[in-house]
């Protein structure tokens, strides 16, 4: 085994749940981010649905590595309270998962790229909500750096885990998210390294803004993950493929089992795992 805490968004492998877990055992990857649960939201589970899913969960030694949820991502102009109540149920599920991670954003706007000092200090009254409640419940909230929210730029992340960060809320690192975000992502890595609690592994192009898999792009994701290896990081490393409508994969020389691939979700998260693999080989050497 190359590294012990592989994880991954396996709903994009299929929307059956068995399906997900069957894919996960062939590959030998022990935790999920559940997000998609036999076609629901992680957010919408019933409690009734949840113990289904544990009890999947222990039929296929599957755990959880993050709750995959969508909380932060609505609009800064929408009612908080309503979106608060939906972040209580989260922690709730996530409990009931063992989890102590949950992944969440920081808000989009109507304002497009520009962002007022007020729109700032709702943001972070918003998140200090969150993150008190986290604390009370044990549990740690992962800030990821999504397109067009908030802590999408990486000065934006900063300025968050600068003022923000805490046992209860850490940084996810999504190389992918901030390449289409036009940043530089190792001036994001060096300046968010002491945040960073779990990494999403999603690698995309400059140019086009494409997702491909890891080490296929712009996001330095090789020389990311061989710097925090080198400091100790034992964190989750966590798959995000996106790569079902990405049409150039077959043009890229990756290995010489492409045309053994399964189709569909199977074998673009397969590919994706293996690229993974190959920069684990390369970085252990």
């Amino acid at each position: 085994m190359l590294y012990e805490k592989l994880s991954g968004f396996s709903d994009e492998i299929a929307e059956s749940v068995e399906q997900q877990f069957t894919v996960l055992n062939k590959l030998n990857i022990n935790y999920f981010e559940p997000r998609g649960i036999d076609g629901k939201n992680i957010a919408s589970l019933s409690d009734e649905e949840v113990l289904q899913l544990k009890e999947k969960m222990n039929q296929y030694g599957i755990r959880v590595s993050s709750i995959g949820s969508p909380i932060g991502k609505v609009k800064l102009e929408d009612p908080f309270e309503e979106h608060f109540k939906s972040f209580q149920r989260v922690v709730q599920i996530a409990k009931q998962l063992d989890a102590k991670y949950i992944r969440m954003f920081s808000f989009y706007h109507d304002g497009g790229d520009v962002w007022t000092s007020e729109e700032r200090a709702e943001v972070l009254n918003r998140l200090r909500k969150m993150i008190a409640y986290a604390k009370e419940q044990d549990v740690i909230l992962l800030h990821e750096n999504e397109k067009d929210i908030y802590g999408d730029t990486a000065d934006r992340c900063i300025d968050l885990m600068k003022e923000l960060s805490c046992d209860h809320f850490k940084a996810v690192f999504d190389p992918a998210n901030f390449v289409q975000s036009k940043q530089d992502t190792l001036y994001a890595y060096e300046n968010l390294k002491d945040y960073i609690a779990y990494m999403h592994i999603k690698d995309a192009k400059f140019a086009d803004g494409s997702v491909v898999p890891a080490g296929a792009g712009d996001g330095n994701v090789e020389k990311i993950l061989k710097d925090l290896m080198a400091n100790g990081y034992d964190g989750f490393l966590s798959l995000e493929p996106h790569l079902g409508s990405f049409a150039g994969l077959a043009a890229l020389e990756l290995d010489d089992k492409m045309e053994s691939l399964p189709e569909g979700g199977e074998g673009t998260f397969t590919l994706a795992y293996r690229a993974l693999c190959g920069i684990l080989e390369r970085i252990r050497k």
